[in-house]
């Protein structure tokens, strides 16, 4: 009985404490996005059976479920310290997302001021996710408007650790960001870094932005020693990779993965369109498994419509031409629906159709036929085409 009356003391003070600092606080937040869906063409990663059909549960079409803790203290002089822990998860098997991270989204402190900006310290999101990633059709319908096997992380596939991250504060429109990530492999302090930077500029109903993220593999050739095998996989360091799906697969032993973008967007009245562009190039070394540098072209438009304060419909067309080390093109059109039953719930319907032409390589070092595979999800496909439709609800709290 005296610990508890000693813990209700203690919680006592602690809130006296918040009382007399009214500006520092700390949120829980989080949502739930789930789904039925059909996909249609898929290979059934249990058995190999080629082009089959899939009806089932997934979780993450709009947004990834997720929780977290977020806060700030208010230190005078209009500085502030801030923090951000948050989990990512399958609300189908209550298991943990981003490879079994506890807090595999975000996780970083940091120091914010209104004059000088805001650095984070931690595993964070690249600039390009920040500041391009919102001019495009993945930041109103997620995955299923997103580039073929997200070669170009516009889906945010990747994440950096050990990263040091500004943001400046807007200036007339105008913000940027520069980020640089530690590889920390001893004696080696290039290998299995990251890096980016990204620009934004917005004025009345138009806005651009663009940036260019490195990621470098911490698994080849400079961080080996002589007589160790040859690499077989992204051992990034710092940054998640972005190998999705087999469009990008079988370069997940790349030396490194250089994406530039670019998107520009304009809203008049209900009316919000985007243009964006993205090169991707995943280049070898001697440890790699292929002997070119793969690139990704990747064009993409986005028209969204505010039918009603609560139903939002939106289309959205993607080119990728693939060349280089295998040759190959993705057509894909996605099609949305988003009618919001109260601020914070809201159901939706997302469908996409997508067509593959010339050759991909594949896991096993061949040239095969290119198969399609929407989006990020992971689906593969032995034919040129495939089909995925979602209904679900999301739930934010």
């Amino acid at each position: 009985m005296k610990r508890i009356a000693l813990s209700t003391l203690s919680l006592a003070l602690l809130g006296a404490t918040g009382a007399a600092h009214a500006q520092s606080s700390v949120t829980l937040y989080g949502l739930i996005d789930e789904s039925i869906q059909f996909a249609h063409n898929t290979t059934d990663a249990a058995t190999g059976t080629r082009n089959t059909n899939q009806v089932g549960l997934v979780a993450g079409n709009l947004q990834g479920s997720r929780w977290g803790l977020k806060g700030t203290e208010d230190l005078g002089g209009g500085l502030k310290a801030i923090f951000q822990l948050e989990n990512g998860f399958d609300p189908n098997s209550g298991r943990l997302g981003q490879g079994g991270r506890m807090f595999g989204r975000q996780a970083y402190v940091g120091l914010t001021g209104d004059q000088w900006g805001t650095v984070t310290l931690g595993r964070q999101y690249d600039p390009l996710v920040d500041l391009v990633q919102p001019l495009t059709g993945d930041n109103y319908f997620g995955s299923t408007f997103t580039t073929p096997g997200d070669v170009d992380n516009n889906d945010n596939s990747s994440r950096t650790n050990n990263a040091v991250k500004y943001t400046s504060p807007v200036w007339g429109g105008f913000q940027f960001e520069g980020m640089y990530a530690f590889g920390g492999v001893a004696g080696q302090a290039g290998s299995g870094q990251s890096w980016a930077g990204a620009a934004t500029y917005a004025t009345g109903p138009f806005s651009v932005a663009a940036g260019y993220f490195r990621l470098n593999n911490g698994n080849t050739l400079a961080s080996r020693t002589a007589g160790t095998p040859p690499s077989t996989g992204w051992n990034g360091s710092t940054s998640d990779g972005t190998f999705d799906n087999q469009v990008n697969g079988a370069y997940a032993a790349a030396k490194s993965v250089g994406i530039a973008s670019v998107a520009v967007q304009y809203v008049a009245g209900p009316f919000t369109a985007n243009l964006r562009y993205s090169n991707a190039q995943y280049k070898p070394d001697a440890f790699s498994g292929f002997g070119s540098t793969q690139k990704y072209n990747v064009g993409g438009a986005y028209l969204g419509y505010q039918a009603t304060p609560a139903l939002l419909v939106g289309v959205g067309y993607i080119y990728t031409k693939a060349s280089g080390d295998a040759s190959a093109t993705y057509h894909q059109v996605s099609l949305g629906g988003d009618y919001n039953l109260s601020k914070r719930t809201d159901i939706y319907l997302v469908g996409a159709y997508q067509h593959a032409n010339g050759d991909q390589r594949a896991s096993n070092g061949a040239l095969v036929s290119a198969g399609a595979a929407i989006g990020s999800y992971g689906y593969n496909s032995a034919s040129s085409s495939q089909e995925i439709v979602s209904l679900g609800i999301r739930h934010k709290f």
